[in-house]
């Protein structure tokens, strides 16, 4: 058996650590507002993978990808990575636009069911992510993802830890606050 001619795709991105310091001052739901408008840098990881912010409202974040040959697995469809990482960036995002400024947050858990499979003919494919609960320091939220026929090719869940800012109260005087260097 021969094998092909090699194919190429260049990547290109914008330095994140703009768009993570103008995250400290606006909420969840302005900051994703401002990065889908363009105004600040998506994540390089949307870049490298295709995916990108398609819908963002309070608790809801869309976002979608058209699948392509750079996304295969060796037995010919797209690897279930690709599905993995929209659906923790929709859950995540989810979450964000329900968190004030200067609050974080990260995933401790991801739960992923595949359902049928999906390969370059699947055409645009879109996850959609809902915030379930955003409490003190815990969050959840599911994500479904669908062909361009609404057919269903997966769902998610996932439970993320929320960083709050310190509160002036919860300091000591004179002793530096929790999380201080």
């Amino acid at each position: 058996m021969e094998v092909g001619p090699e194919r190429r795709r260049a990547v290109e991105w914008e330095d994140p650590l703009v768009g993570a310091e103008a995250a400290r001052e606006m909420s969840g739901l302005e900051y994703l507002r401002a990065m889908q408008r363009g105004e600040l840098p998506t994540a390089p990881i949307g870049k490298l993978m295709g995916f990108g912010l398609h819908e963002v409202d309070e608790g809801r974040v869309v976002f979608a990808v058209e699948p392509a040959e750079y996304h295969y697995n060796p037995i010919g469809a797209v690897h279930g990575g690709l599905a993995c990482a929209v659906f923790d960036s929709a859950m995540g995002c989810a979450v964000h636009t329900r968190l004030p400024a200067g609050t974080g947050y990260t995933t401790l858990e991801l739960k992923v069911n595949f359902l049928r499979p999906i390969t370059a003919e699947t055409g645009l494919v879109l996850c959609e992510g809902r915030a379930l609960h955003v409490g003190g320091r815990i969050a959840t939220a599911d994500a479904r993802l669908t062909d361009g026929e609404g057919r269903l090719c997966g769902h998610a869940t996932t439970t993320c830890m929320v960083f709050r800012p310190p509160r002036q109260e919860d300091e000591t005087p004179g002793e530096p606050g929790p999380g201080a260097a």
